[in-house]
């Protein structure tokens, strides 16, 4: 097999192997519990999961999605996480190669693929996660080539500055809170792993994917518009879409308006 082929196959598997751990997290973060002991386990049985029965998405398929101790069902959610942190790790790795950045974004991706699935669960954004995070960005800033910490830092302020102004402004107007502490140190977080530049697109973009998401959602629940709709999963979308997508769209963006002669 050559290195072409067996390079972005080790990624994708890395990736999910790495997914799996990632299951644990996002079990184990909102109830407080350590994600190093005990080993895993069945929820229902307590059964002890053996390493043949910890295979990312294979063991799920072989055991017929149920739990090998009381045959309880496994939730789709673990082949879910595996499968996509695999792809994520496949598709960064073929944009940016065995790199500095590839090993920051990966950490990066992983990141938010724990909050979009604890949000999307709990409606809460682990500090456990964004705060280190926004620490960790701003130190790779200074080792990752074409970056900077100055970028970085910017990045940072106007991530948690902006939505901290949108609350503030929230609040201001219907005496209410619109939105959480948790979505502001995770846009802080993004800016820190990727710019201030990519603060405002993420900004843009989730707020797009939010309404759309959102009137869909209330449309098929018929729900009014009270229901509440956790924001990190957006904000992870956007700021994924950004890492692959978002300068070409910019640039078409500013083409289509004008600012960009051709």
């Amino acid at each position: 097999m050559t290195p072409t082929v067996l390079y972005p196959l080790f990624a994708l598997v890395f990736g999910m192997v790495v997914g799996s751990f990632l299951n644990v997290c996002i079990c184990r973060l909102p109830k407080n519990e350590s994600i190093v002991s005990p080993p895993s386990h069945c929820p229902a049985c307590s059964y002890q999961i053996r390493w043949y029965d910890n295979i990312p998405l294979l063991s799920y398929l072989f055991l017929r999605g149920k739990c090998r101790g009381c045959g309880v069902p496994i939730s789709l959610q673990y082949p879910l996480v595996e499968l996509l942190n695999g792809i994520l790790t496949l598709l960064l790795f073929l944009r940016f190669g065995p790199t500095l950045a590839f090993a920051t974004l990966f950490l990066f991706c992983s990141a938010l693929v724990v909050i979009t699935f604890i949000d999307i669960e709990h409606q809460i954004i682990p500090d456990e996660i964004s705060l280190p995070g926004i620490a960790v960005g701003f130190i790779l800033s200074f080792f990752i080539p074409g970056y900077s910490w100055l970028n970085s830092l910017l990045g940072i302020l106007l991530g948690g500055g902006s939505l901290l102004l949108v609350a503030w402004a929230y609040h201001r107007l219907t005496g209410k809170d619109g939105m959480g502490g948790g979505d502001v140190k995770l846009l802080a977080m993004m800016g820190a792993f990727l710019g201030w530049k990519a603060v405002l697109f993420i900004l843009f973009a989730s707020s797009l994917i939010g309404s759309i998401a959102g009137v869909s959602i209330m449309l098929l629940q018929k729900k009014d518009s009270k229901l509440a709709i956790p924001f990190g999963p957006y904000l992870a979308s956007a700021a994924v879409l950004y890492i692959f997508y978002g300068r070409s769209l910019i640039r078409w963006y500013l083409g289509l308006s004008g600012f960009i002669q051709g």
